[in-house]
């Protein structure tokens, strides 16, 4: 008999294909977010969910949904998931790494190209008719060739990142949990320093570090100010690692000269502050949104959802302990 599964945001049909050929399957192809008691009521009965990261699987969903034996993620950060809760229940969580990571690298390089050079703001001009011609010190951006890039979080994005760096002749400096090996090192070009050191010295901050207690508003009034004036901030990873209120009053001081931001605290309700300011570069959370990408990292889930539910054990499991 095969397994029962909810898929509980709208995949691609290759994506339903392959889960239909293992389990049976209910999908909300409506694409339309499941409330939390929608959710539990969806996945009663289901041995497994294919799940986003706007949908939150917490002790008191799996307690009231305790025939679940696999969450599969769509998403390589899982901070929607209580990972202890499913470990304490014997439930396999699975993400998709590997999958997204250039493409995200990629979207982080075009917030800082567009806010070193005022882009969607000189756009802005063009539209409403606001330009006459061209004039010396019109709209002055900033170089980011030759410029210190500041990488918080060395990961396998963050590594994708300062490998592009190359291409613009920039200083990659770093900070992390730990040091990376002497090789990556040397292959990146790139100095590990303190974070303190790297606020001081970055022209430009990256932040490439997942969402948790320890991250919650990493960057806040304090380390806004230990930036350069002059310093753009850009943040492609989860929203809450940066105070979004305390970068608001940084932006609008002066305190840093911009910010790329692809994602935000409470999205999608962002802080009506930012729609105020012009020295800020605004995405929707798409760092992963290339359709290759996103193929990707549904049949990455789908094969870890299947795997955990037939016996397998899912390439990229988050809590190996419930197989011992």
């Amino acid at each position: 008999m095969k397994p029962n599964i909810l898929v509980t945001r709208e995949v691609f049909d290759e994506t339903l294909a392959y889960l239909s050929q293992h389990c049976e399957v209910e999908a909300n192809q409506q694409d339309m977010a499941f409330s939390p008691d929608a959710l539990v009521q969806r996945l009663a009965g289901k041995d497994g969910v294919m799940c986003s990261l706007t949908d939150r699987i917490d002790a008191g969903l799996l307690s009231a949904c305790p025939q679940i034996r696999a969450v599969a993620n769509i998403a390589v950060g899982y901070n929607n998931i209580d990972l202890a809760a499913c470990t304490a229940r014997g439930v396999m969580a699975t993400n998709t790494p590997g999958v997204l990571d250039d493409s995200t690298a990629d979207l982080a390089w075009a917030l800082m190209l567009a806010t070193a050079r005022r882009m969607t703001e000189v756009e802005g001009r063009i539209r409403a008719g606001e330009w006459t011609g061209w004039k010396l010190k019109q709209w002055l951006g900033v170089d980011v060739h030759h410029a210190t890039l500041g990488i918080i979080g060395m990961g396998r994005i963050g590594q994708v990142i300062a490998k592009r760096a190359m291409g613009f002749d920039m200083k990659v400096i770093y900070s992390n949990r730990k040091r990376v090996a002497p090789d990556i090192e040397q292959r990146l070009n790139a100095t590990y320093v303190s974070r303190d050191e790297l606020l001081k010295q970055a022209d430009f901050v990256v932040l490439q570090v997942p969402y948790s207690p320890e991250t919650h508003h990493l960057i806040g009034a304090a380390e806004l100010k230990a930036m350069k004036p002059t310093a753009i901030l850009i943040n492609s990873t989860r929203g809450g690692v940066v105070d979004d209120a305390a970068l608001i009053a940084a932006l609008t001081n002066g305190t840093l000269r911009g910010a790329g931001l692809d994602v935000f605290e409470n999205e999608p309700k962002l802080n009506p502050g930012f729609l105020q300011l012009k020295n800020v570069v605004l995405t929707p959370h798409i760092g992963s949104s290339t359709e290759a990408t996103r193929r990707a990292m549904a049949m990455t889930a789908a094969k870890n959802l299947v795997a955990a539910l037939t016996g397998g054990t899912p390439p990229n499991l988050l809590n190996p302990e419930v197989t011992k």
